[in-house]
């Protein structure tokens, strides 16, 4: 057996999160697969996946950085090298918060903040041993319950009670990280065997709670960090719809299979989306944010702290949510996912969830908060790309997954992201789904494309109107200088206003609405029906009706369309069709 750590310190944080990135990545299909609650839209599995993805990063750049060394010719450099405890969990947490995906990820990420609050209480041994990984577990467990508005039993959260339960009775206080870490894990076994009888609807689809699988797979992780062995491997239970579980410790008597589906009508629905985002803000201001988005939907769980905050809400009014946000501090990494038809939300307990993929779905990046909800509205999956951190291949491949259709059009609505979005495809493919890739270049062809969607059409017939949109639509955009440089236009400065068409820069001004309206101008030159701007936030107030007053006093039957971008990077959009 290979050597283990007997005590907690960076290295079994380390071996931890890359034991439970193991574990999901194994069992996230499964998990997927009988994600019922909140909502049924089969992505459970994949958004713990990706929390503890982003919290083992944060931790393996903590040992990057340690590698290089804190100073000159330390006295034992091997020592100084390696991070501490409290540098490991810290990372951790950090990692879990901003990486945190879904309802489930969310929870797992205050559950990990929790566990680090005891465990970076102290670096030195007092919180390295079995019973400060009891206090850690005891305390995630009630900070994870504290961070959601309305906690139901039968999930996560009762699994997560359960195993602190367990690892609190546990014999003697001298047990050590082994002991304790295989109790809460055979606690959280027991109840999670028990969350069908606790929630009706995962009784009528005959499985267990998904994002307390999950917990499950990350406590099997914990073990085997301290034992070198992982528990015997267990299959997700799937029982006949309708029948009563009794408390059973023995998972083993539960049988794996496919998930049996209800038969019942859906009686009910709930909000139409999911709102993400990560908020700076005051502990002051967060509490009056959870009282608002609670009286705007259901599934609120806030977690954090020290001024950075990940927000998770089910809403009919996804601009609404994120408005609050920019009451409370300020928003960003906003994430805004429409459920479809195939994701019933079970608010109610008889509400029976669909299984069914939807026919035909597309998947859209956005430069901004309010491009985002637009997008949104026209029921697009939408990934947030922020100036400067443009979305990665998996960021594309996972939107394309929640968008849980079989057939999907991809916009990446930036010149740039061409390679990346043609990886996603290909990726998105090999998982059986049909993806065309319409090779918009702007937020402002996007919308054109969108316009034109009809998902009765047949696919190869949509795609080819929307790709005919896009093309037939001319797109600029203003911005401002970060630096002197040469440009198409000359040389500008830091500060000049650029006015780019179909991405070279073809004004340089010193105005913002004077060097706008001449961009406006140059592009309807060459004809036009309709204009199409989008403004950033930091564009001037009076520009929209400048430009609206100009389009209407000298170019005869175009008509104008303005929509607020948020922070989009440029100070407008603007799209000639």
């Amino acid at each position: 057996m290979p050597q283990v750590p007997q005590t907690l310190d960076a290295s079994a944080v380390r071996a931890w999160c890359g034991l439970a990135l193991e574990a999901l990545g194994r069992a996230r299909e499964e998990i997927d697969a009988i994600n019922v609650y909140p909502v049924a839209d089969g992505d459970t599995g994949t958004n713990l996946y990706l929390t503890v993805e982003s919290a083992a990063a944060a931790v393996e750049a903590v040992f990057a950085a340690h590698a290089v060394g804190p100073g000159t010719f330390p006295r034992d450099p091997e020592a100084e090298r390696r991070p501490t405890l409290a540098d490991a969990v810290r990372a951790m947490a950090h990692g879990a918060l901003i990486g945190a995906r879904g309802n489930s990820g969310t929870i797992l990420a205050q559950l990990l903040r929790g566990m680090a609050q005891v465990l970076a209480a102290d670096s030195g041994t007092a919180h390295a041993d079995g019973q400060g990984l009891r206090l850690a577990l005891r305390h995630a467990a009630d900070a994870a319950r504290q961070a959601v508005a309305h906690p139901v039993e039968g999930t996560v959260l009762t699994v997560a009670s359960a195993a602190a339960d367990a690892a609190d009775a546990a014999s003697g206080t001298e047990a050590d990280c082994a002991a304790v870490a295989r109790t809460a894990y055979e606690g959280a076994r027991t109840a999670l065997a028990r969350t069908p009888g606790q929630l009706a609807v995962l009784e009528r689809a005959g499985v267990v709670d998904a994002g307390g699988r999950g917990l499950v797979a990350v406590l099997a992780a914990l073990v085997e960090t301290f034992t070198g062995e992982a528990p015997v491997a267990w299959a997700v239970p799937v029982l006949a719809p309708h029948a009563r579980v009794e408390p059973d410790p023995d998972l083993t008597a539960l049988s794996g299979g496919e998930c049996a589906a209800g038969t019942g009508p859906l009686e009910e629905s709930g909000p139409e989306f999911e709102v993400i985002y990560l908020l700076e803000a005051a502990d002051t201001a967060v509490a009056r944010l959870r009282d608002r988005l609670d009286a705007l939907g259901d599934s609120l769980v806030v977690v954090g702290g020290d001024g950075l905050w990940n927000v998770h809400v089910h809403v009919d009014d996804a601009g609404a949510a994120v408005e609050a946000g920019v009451e409370a501090g300020r928003p960003h990494r906003i994430r805004i996912t429409h459920f479809g038809p195939a994701d019933a939300h079970t608010t109610g307990s008889t509400v029976r969830p669909s299984r069914e993929r939807a026919q035909r779905a597309v998947v859209a990046v956005v430069p901004g908060e309010g491009l985002a909800r637009l997008y949104a509205e026209a029921g697009a999956t939408t990934v947030l790309a922020r100036p400067g951190e443009p979305p990665a291949s998996g960021e594309l491949v996972e939107a394309v997954r929640r968008a849980h259709a079989l057939e999907v059009v991809l916009l990446p609505n930036d010149a740039e992201l061409r390679h990346t979005a043609a990886a996603a495809v290909e990726q998105a493919r090999t998982e059986g789904v049909r993806v065309a890739l319409i090779p918009t270049r702007s937020a402002v062809q996007g919308i054109a494309a969108l316009a034109v969607h009809e998902p009765e059409r047949r696919f190869d017939e949509d795609v080819v109107a929307m790709t005919s949109a896009a093309g037939a639509t001319r797109y600029a955009e203003v911005e401002v200088a970060e630096r002197q440089s040469w440009t198409m236009a000359g040389i500008c400065q830091a500060g000049d206003i650029l006015g780019l068409i179909e991405g070279d820069v073809a004004v340089i001004g010193s105005d913002v609405t004077a060097t706008a309206e001449t961009v406006l101008d140059r592009m309807l030159a060459a004809g036009g029906e309709m204009v199409t701007l989008v403004l950033g936030d930091e564009a001037p107030d009076t520009i929209a009706s400048h430009l609206e007053a100009r389009v209407r006093e000298s170019y005869l039957a175009v008509d104008t369309v303005v929509y607020r971008g948020g922070r989009q990077g440029a100070l407008l959009l603007i799209g000639v069709e």
